[in-house]
């Protein structure tokens, strides 16, 4: 997971990107880049660290363009240390490409073979978003062959990404002089919104960006999410085009999206995250009520902040009162998107406090928007305990997680993960809790759908079956081993 903005203007773009990148932090904390194009000359500047740590004033000016992209990383390949493996990325033929990514790639054993033997091209990362932008430039590279730039020789470009690469993939790319792309792998699993307002000379400025709230929050018009398979090109004049480039475009959306990832107050595939989290509090209160009656349970409480929507949902269903007992320190950045489980467990505690008043001697119904190592939560429940509750039933908005999630999030090791190969009553127990309760499968499924153009969702870490087909045994188990290694 990560986030990523690109925007035409015919104004200078440095502090658009630098505004929306602070809006898409929630979605990856250990690098930064931001890159501009000022005619044909590029602009980059990344770091690590969060984006308020990485830009200085002096970079700011730097950036001088009236196109450019930014991206914040949460890292699923490479290092989380590692400045090299911070995007953009950049080749210089043909044009000259910059490029970002969302996602991960799962064929990556294949793309680098090929990348070298075939194509001639060498990487100097780990990263499965540069070679993304080799692949890029080589079909790019064949389809201009001495003729002259067109948005067709783009499209076709991308239309032979698709069948040279597999997984999850939401991109963004600038072309030295000619403009901006962006295309969505076939399964559209990340996200990709395009937003557009009036400029100075009656013509579009344009934008793209991993959530909605990015567009709204500067000023644009919502137009559209980037279709499956689908690739857009905006010339530097502003000039829109878009071609279908999937034989077979299917939309899978990531659950995890709606489930923890986005933030509440953003729209993707045209589903409201928030709503969607309401409605899964909703289900989710359906389903305690086959295991528990509500005098069993004094008070209903969210683990802040992406659990509140459905926490709020439980206790109306349930007719039981909604407090507010743990406090979120804000400066801390998310648990689940932490590089090492070491610093995991240090944060929590940095994270949230309990306040006893609201704890003792009651039995507590804790929500949470999922449970996926288990390190927040088991601390979470000692946190309640010392503070002075009676029982504690942990509940959480998701299924349980019981398989390595390949298409952005870093979920590798099914080892990690508390609910792989236990029992509910050996979840319970790991996590020192006197009731454990998950939502169901189908009930999250429909919790997000909801009628909307969506047909069905990527839930591949709840049900271990994975959308794009190409997912095997062997190569779940490389993927572990790279990862422990």
């Amino acid at each position: 997971m990560c986030g990523i903005v690109g925007i035409v203007s015919k104004d200078q773009v440095n502090q658009q990107i630098y505004d929306s990148l602070l809006l898409l932090q929630h979605r990856g904390q250990d690098s930064t880049g931001i890159a501009t194009m000022d005619g044909s000359v590029f602009h980059l500047r990344k770091s690590k660290g969060q984006v308020r740590e990485a830009y200085r004033t002096r970079d700011m000016r730097s950036l001088r363009g009236n196109i450019g992209l930014g991206h914040v990383r949460y890292a699923t390949k490479g290092g989380a240390d590692r400045e090299e493996e911070a995007q953009p990325f950049y080749v210089n033929a043909p044009y000259g490409i910059i490029l970002i990514h969302n996602g991960n790639l799962t064929n990556t054993r294949e793309i680098e073979k090929d990348l070298f033997s075939k194509d001639r091209r060498h990487t100097n990362s780990a990263s499965d978003t540069e070679m993304l932008l080799n692949v890029l430039a080589t079909e790019l590279q064949y389809q201009i062959s001495g003729q002259d730039f067109s948005p067709e020789h783009i499209f076709n470009a991308v239309k032979s990404i698709h069948q040279r690469v597999e997984g999850s993939y939401a991109s963004i790319a600038l072309i030295a002089g000619h403009g901006v792309l962006a295309f969505r792998d076939p399964f559209g699993i990340r996200p990709l919104v395009i937003g557009k307002r009036t400029n100075s000379s009656n013509g579009f400025d344009w934008i793209l960006a991993s959530e909605s709230l990015v567009i709204e929050n500067n000023d644009y018009q919502i137009v559209r999410d980037v279709e499956p398979g689908e690739a857009v090109f905006i010339s530097s004049n502003g000039e829109f085009y878009s071609e279908q480039c999937s034989k077979n475009p299917k939309l899978f959306p990531c659950s995890f999206e709606y489930v923890y990832l986005a933030r509440p107050d953003s729209i993707m595939n045209g589903i409201s995250v928030y709503e969607a989290r309401l409605r899964m509090g909703d289900s989710l209160a359906e389903t305690i009520k086959k295991y528990i009656s509500s005098g069993d349970v004094d008070v209903v409480m969210p683990i802040p902040d992406s659990s509140r929507p459905a926490a709020m949902q439980v206790a109306r269903q349930l007719g039981i009162e909604y407090r507010e007992g743990f406090f979120k320190n804000r400066y801390v950045g998310r648990t689940f998107i932490m590089p090492g489980q070491l610093q995991r467990k240090k944060s929590v505690r940095q994270k949230l406090n309990a306040m006893g008043t609201e704890f003792k001697n009651k039995n507590i119904l804790i929500v949470d928007d999922s449970v996926v190592r288990g390190t927040t939560s088991q601390q979470i429940v000692q946190m309640a305990k010392f503070a002075g509750a009676n029982k504690v039933t942990f509940t959480s908005a998701a299924p349980p997680v019981r398989f390595p999630h390949v298409y952005g999030i870093n979920m590798p090791s099914r080892y990690e993960l508390i609910a792989y190969n236990r029992s509910i009553s050996e979840i319970e127990k790991e996590l020192s809790i006197d009731k454990m309760i998950y939502q169901e499968v189908d009930d999250l499924k429909h919790s997000i759908i909801n009628n909307s153009i969506v047909k069905d969702l990527d839930l591949s870490c709840f049900t271990g079956d994975y959308i794009t087909g190409t997912v095997t045994d062997e190569y779940l188990a490389w993927v572990e081993r790279e990862y422990l290694s």
